[in-house]
């Protein structure tokens, strides 16, 4: 006598990207931590030209993780868990941006 109700848990059908671009945010921010890259003597533990791509690719995976969050909250609705991994995206984002700025040489 169970009734077929909508599944309110996430999934990753649902959910999937938005979450998985998160992890690898939090996994790509904890490697630029490590190498150093907040050093303000400019004394990296990479080269660079590879924190810059490493940072560049942080941007874009939680970028467009914050893009297919919005997507799916317009299609089907407003989820506390989808919105809070976009929210989480779009912070990421915005530090990576700001990151990638404060690595170029001369920008600040």
């Amino acid at each position: 006598m169970m009734e077929n109700k909508e599944n309110l848990a996430p999934n990753l059908a649902t959910m999937g990207f938005p979450g998985l671009a998160l992890g690898i945010g939090i996994m790509v921010a904890a490697g630029l931590l490590q190498s150093g890259v907040l050093a303000p003597d400019g004394d990296y533990g990479l080269p660079l030209l590879t924190l810059l791509i490493v940072n560049e690719f942080g941007f874009f995976v939680t970028a467009i993780g914050a893009g297919v969050g919005v997507n799916t909250m317009l299609k089907r609705g407003m989820r506390p868990v989808l919105l809070l991994l976009t929210l989480g995206c779009a912070l990421q984002a915005a530090g990576f941006l700001y990151l990638g700025i404060r690595l170029w040489p001369g920008m600040l």
